[in-house]
């Protein structure tokens, strides 16, 4: 079953780019979720600041600088996971080292 798992946090207490590059623990957690074969993809995004939200209403497509959810915690990136099951996702959420500072959201996919 393939899961996305949202990496969310404060964008001001979330390690910035040089962090986690020095850090080893993000690149031996993504090294294990490899070894092990559940991890499809994964990438980390840019802030807040950069994002854009799009509506349509009333067939007008509304443009809006920054997130559509108004949130002290943004998504940072994600990881598409192929497990067993919803057990096995919450495992490897739980073993991200962002889990310690921000949240993990796991979703499943429609299959």
């Amino acid at each position: 079953m393939r899961y996305l798992m949202m990496i969310a946090g404060l964008e001001s207490a979330l390690p910035s780019d040089e962090e986690v590059a020095a850090d080893p623990a993000h690149g031996a957690w993504l090294r294990e979720m490899r070894r092990r074969g559940v991890l499809v993809t994964a990438a980390r995004l840019r802030g807040s600041e950069d994002a854009t939200s799009v509506q349509v209403r009333d067939d007008a497509v509304l443009i809006a600088d920054g997130p559509f959810a108004e949130s002290k915690e943004q998504i940072a990136g994600f990881a598409v996971l192929d497990c067993r099951d919803l057990d096995e996702a919450i495992e490897i959420a739980a073993s991200h080292p962002v889990a310690r500072v921000g949240v993990i959201e796991v979703r499943p996919f429609w299959e």
